[in-house]
């Protein structure tokens, strides 16, 4: 994923401008800001990721990874250090989780029990995106700085592949029935196709017209890729069987994260530039559209959605106001106000019939 806290052309500005709850900018449309969930604490974040039934999210931030319970939308824990914290994935058959510390080139094993790290494997440098594939129980971690993938078993740590790549690697998603793992490759503006068994790359596909892929989402009953692409903002839906583009709808600056809920059929990109959520509906497979440009808060970037309640939780902060005015495409350093870290919560104003917790 892009760099924790990048440093944007007035974003700062733009910050404060925006301020405030999230969810009183929502525009109309099927979601609605729900709470916010104070966490506090410094420094930056990446990934969030779901235990849907466990009603557990983790949100990484600094140095550690957060616990939050989502029936009590309170932190309960933190699991660290993990230096360089990216990502977080989740085995609940193995009550494991895995997280990819990119400053050491590591990725820790956690008893998701205790929140305790049990013992660390050497990965590439800088793991970044995460990934658990439960069909043969191994990780993935995607290695940012050298264009590859560390493959370990999940149950014994150890290494039993490194899957070079074409480019720089950001998220991936899998197709179990397929056996194929999918990831963007961020400065190559396409998709690799990775075989599980074989651990090889067996295709890539261009993503054009979309440039500088990050997130990537997966509709497995309709055979369908979304990638959010930084480069000139746009969501993509490609076909996951031959990798044919499908269509595209436009979505906000600096993209970072793309959901799927299989229920609603809502495809969902989440934008730290300018603070929104693209929300899209695949009705055929020609037609994508924009049901929904959610507004939440600028820097926002990325974001994880819960299955089972269909809400969708997005990282936040507030940054002080410059102290001058930056100049017309001057770069400006954003500054967290101390221990304003939040989760925002967005729910769905009408859920469907039986999910309405």
């Amino acid at each position: 994923m892009r760099k924790m806290l990048c440093v944007i052309g007035l974003l700062a500005v733009a910050i404060m401008l925006a301020g405030g709850r999230g969810g009183m900018l929502a525009q109309e449309g099927p979601y609605k800001f729900v709470k916010e969930i104070p966490v506090g604490g410094e420094g930056g974040w990446d990934y969030a990721s779901v235990d849907s039934a466990a009603k557990r999210l983790y949100v990484t931030h600094a140095t550690k990874v957060v616990v939050i319970d989502t029936e009590k939308d309170a932190v309960v824990g933190e699991i660290g250090p993990t230096p360089g914290i990216h990502g977080f994935a989740i085995a609940p058959e193995l009550g494991k989780g895995f997280a990819s510390a990119g400053g050491e080139n590591k990725a820790a094993i956690v008893d998701l029990k205790t929140l305790q790290i049990t013992s660390k494997v050497d990965t590439g440098a800088n793991p970044d995106a995460i990934f658990y594939e439960p069909t043969r129980q191994e990780v993935y971690t995607f290695n940012g700085r050298d264009n590859s993938s560390t493959v370990f078993d999940a149950k014994t740590g150890t290494v039993v592949a490194t899957i070079k790549l074409s480019g720089k690697p950001e998220f991936a998603q899998e197709d179990a029935k397929a056996g194929r793992i999918y990831n963007n490759i961020e400065d190559k503006s396409e998709i690799a196709v990775i075989d599980v068994k074989t651990h090889a790359v067996v295709a890539t596909w261009p993503l054009a017209p979309g440039e500088e892929p990050s997130g990537l989402a997966i509709d497995l009953a309709h055979h369908r890729l979304f990638s959010g692409c930084g480069g000139n903002n746009m969501m993509v839906m490609m076909d996951s069987t031959n990798g044919k583009v499908l269509g595209h709808v436009p979505i906000g600056p600096g993209v970072d994260a793309n959901n799927y809920d299989p229920v609603t059929n809502y495809a969902f990109a989440s934008s730290g530039g300018d603070g929104t959520v693209t929300i899209a509906q695949a009705t055929s497979p020609t037609d994508f559209r924009v049901v929904q440009t959610l507004k939440t808060q600028v820097g926002s970037r990325t974001m994880t959605l819960d299955p089972r309640t269909h809400k969708i939780y997005l990282a936040a902060a507030q940054y002080e106001t410059p102290a001058t005015p930056p100049q017309p495409g001057q770069r400006v350093r954003r500054t967290m106000v101390p221990g304003s870290f939040k989760v925002l919560v967005y729910g769905m104003t009408n859920p469907p019939k039986g999910d309405r917790n």
